[in-house]
């Protein structure tokens, strides 16, 4: 089992990192250890901030030796508490936010070469000076890091035609729990000399190493963008109009995003500089983006054609395109602040789920009403990405319960277990993008397959023998003993 960090153990990790790499003040170390959303807190022996990859190596072969437990973590916005250490405090928490260089854009090669520590937000401003972009998109770009991103093979709203972040990683650098250092950084589009390792990380949710770089691909900036925004009386309405537009449009549309109502409204209540576009309010709402390379096609004319068509179908029930830059965002606001105005308003169980693409609409019209039958004053909100079949199907509590957390905490453990099981009824997975963390450990254990589940800890044990890489995480603590 994992061990207590000694006094001599940290002052070697002080002298090798110095004032600016290495604290034990509760005050600075008091963010790192509360998840995003305020519901877990941790505690932690040190907080180690490395500012090169020979760092990394050092931490780890002293960690490795002593049997100390080291959690990375990157900008510290997951929703699963994956970068969270325990409570018992005899862990490191490795901080890969001085990791923060982006070593080399080539446009010849269409690949940035990036350190781990780089915020999405920073490699989408990087890529654009050189007339590229890198693709994956998500709410938390401000804060998320491209470390934290591979590891849990972030999704967002682009996956429908770029793929989760797994898919844009061509080469690797990272430090396995020994203190080896895997030196897989350059961009081969082929490489065929066995296992991938790249692939292995990505997801591992930091449990085989620390990921200190990565090459990833960029893609041509679009020449030309619509954004739109449309009313549709239900889930089952919002595929019929995502299969149009894509027997239509071909691979224009790249984000196609489902909204429930009740959000909005909450977006509307708690967010500055927001209103509904429609004249009227509908059951549900779809964001669609779609993009062109080419400057001779009318891409807002076809997609107008297209939502005029869908509307005499009677499809959709009200369309809005951004005319502008401008409106653009302000669209795109009402989408990527949901989370924001969710937490505002209060607690609720939530679930990133995964579901075949045909199946998601009638599992949200239909386990709605179910689960909202079986927990009486409950509302379950909807949103995500039903083009690749995930969305995030929320249940808050009662409004009159006094302690939302307390119920969340407790009713909701019976509340996400009535909804895995219906997720794995039609053959979906308990967690689309988000990972499991450690608040989806029990329920992976229940619910993942067994054989899945067999295969991880054997890698586990190979890789870390010793149980130090963010124990609790994924796997069970004992998943390498």
């Amino acid at each position: 089992m994992p061990h207590h960090p000694d006094e001599a153990l940290l002052g070697k990790l002080e002298t090798l990192l110095g004032a600016e790499g290495f604290t034990k003040d509760p005050t600075v170390m008091a963010s790192f250890l509360e998840d995003w959303r305020g519901k877990l807190r941790g505690n932690a022996a040190a907080l180690l901030s490395p500012a090169t990859k020979e760092d990394v190596v050092a931490i780890m072969k002293l960690a490795y030796e002593a049997g100390v437990p080291v959690v990375p973590q990157g900008g510290n916005s997951s929703t699963v508490g994956g970068a969270t250490p325990s409570k018992e405090g005899n862990a490191l928490l490795l901080s890969t936010r001085r990791l923060n260089a982006i070593r080399s854009i080539s446009p010849e090669e269409s690949c940035a070469t990036v350190e781990a520590g780089v915020i999405l937000s920073a490699l989408h401003e990087a890529a654009d000076k050189h007339n590229l972009r890198f693709p994956l998109n998500i709410a938390s770009k401000d804060m998320a890091t491209v470390g934290g991103l591979i590891s849990t093979n972030a999704g967002g709203s682009h996956v429908l035609r770029f793929g989760p972040m797994r898919a844009s990683v061509l080469g690797i650098e990272a430090v396995f729990p020994d203190g080896s250092l895997l030196e897989n950084i350059l961009p081969l589009r082929k490489d065929n000399q066995g296992y991938d390792l790249r692939q292995l990380l990505a997801g591992a949710e930091g449990t085989l190493g620390v990921i200190t770089a990565a090459s990833l691909r960029l893609m041509p900036k679009p020449r030309l963008r619509t954004v739109m925004w449309v009313g549709v009386a239900s889930p089952s309405a919002a595929l019929t109009l995502l299969r149009r537009l894509e027997k239509e449009s071909g691979e224009a549309v790249e984000v196609f995003e489902l909204m429930e109502s009740s959000l909005i409204d909450l977006v509307l209540k708690h967010i500055p500089d927001t209103q509904l576009p429609t004249e009227k309010e509908y059951p549900w709402y779809v964001l669609i983006e779609a993009t062109a390379i080419t400057e001779g096609f009318d891409l807002e004319t076809a997609m107008i054609n297209i939502l005029a068509d869908a509307t005499e179908a009677e499809e959709i029930l009200e369309a809005v395109v951004a005319q502008n830059e401008t409106q653009a965002c302000k669209l795109w606001k009402l989408r990527e602040t949901i989370p924001l105005a969710e937490r505002t308003e209060g607690f609720a169980v939530k679930h990133d789920i995964s579901v075949p693409v045909g199946a998601m609409p009638s599992f949200i019209e239909n386990e709605s009403i179910a689960i909202e039958k079986r927990f009486a004053g409950c509302t379950v909100l909807t949103f995500g990405h039903l083009g690749d079949g995930n969305v995030h199907f929320n249940v808050c509590p009662p409004k009159d319960i006094p302690n939302q957390l307390e119920w969340v905490e407790k009713d909701g453990i019976e509340v996400s277990r009535f909804v895995y099981e219906r997720v794995m009824a039609v053959g979906g997975a308990i967690s689309a993008e988000h990972g499991i963390g450690q608040t989806k450990l029990a329920d992976f254990m229940q619910f993942g397959n067994k054989t899945k589940i067999k295969a991880l800890k054997a890698i586990k044990k190979a890789l870390d023998p010793h149980a130090i890489m963010n124990p609790g995480k994924l796997l069970p603590v004992d998943s390498a003993d």
